[in-house]
């Protein structure tokens, strides 16, 4: 995405900070950004807002705040980057595990902002694909779970080898134009209520 097509939402208490970050994007060629001075209904007005990035600047942060960007992170799925004036060890981690994609203590300079919004998309990107990754192999590791205690049933009830079993769930799936795992979840289904 270009960066005039890029949209910021920057959420900073402090109308001069606010301003630095603000002039650094808009130098950097972003299109469009958001000032949004507190974070009082923050989750609904990032949606509204429907940035591609949200920037905080905090002097340090707080539970409260981190909490609030774990929803926009998860929620609305944003990509965060926050940028602090001070921090500790505790704070950093509670960042990582709220989805901060860029968490940077002390260095807001103008001439920085835009790469760091950049390697927040980049990681956010990079984190978002890794999920459905995961989340893809879970399902078909549930899916061959499912159909390896399906054709149990089947062998058990009709007394087919694995194979046999295996060759009519996929011919049933074939004739049905259906997955063979919806094919193994109607057997286990219909074997547990049959009891």
């Amino acid at each position: 995405m270009s960066d005039t097509s890029l949209t910021v939402a920057v959420i900073d208490p402090s109308r001069a900070r606010a301003a630095i970050l603000e002039e650094g994007l808009k130098a950097a060629g972003v299109g469009r950004v958001f000032v949004v001075p507190d974070s009082a209904d923050l989750v609904e007005r990032i949606e509204t807002l429907k940035p591609d990035v949200v920037v905080v600047h905090l002097e340090s942060p707080s539970r409260d705040i981190l909490e609030q960007m774990s929803s926009v992170t998860r929620q609305v799925e944003r990509p965060v980057a926050m940028f602090v004036d001070r921090s500790d060890a505790t704070m950093m981690q509670a960042a990582v595990d709220a989805g901060i994609s860029a968490y940077v203590v002390d260095g807001l300079q103008q001439d920085r902002i835009k790469s760091i919004i950049d390697v927040a998309i980049l990681r956010f990107n990079a984190f978002a694909r890794l999920q459905r990754e995961l989340s893809e192999a879970r399902g078909e590791l549930a899916d061959r779970k499912l159909i390896e205690r399906a054709k149990g049933i089947l062998m058990a009830m009709k007394g087919l080898s694995e194979e046999e079993a295996y060759k009519q769930m996929r011919k049933k799936a074939m004739n049905e134009k259906r997955k063979i795992a919806d094919i193994a979840r109607a057997i286990v289904t219909t074997a547990d209520m049959l009891g």
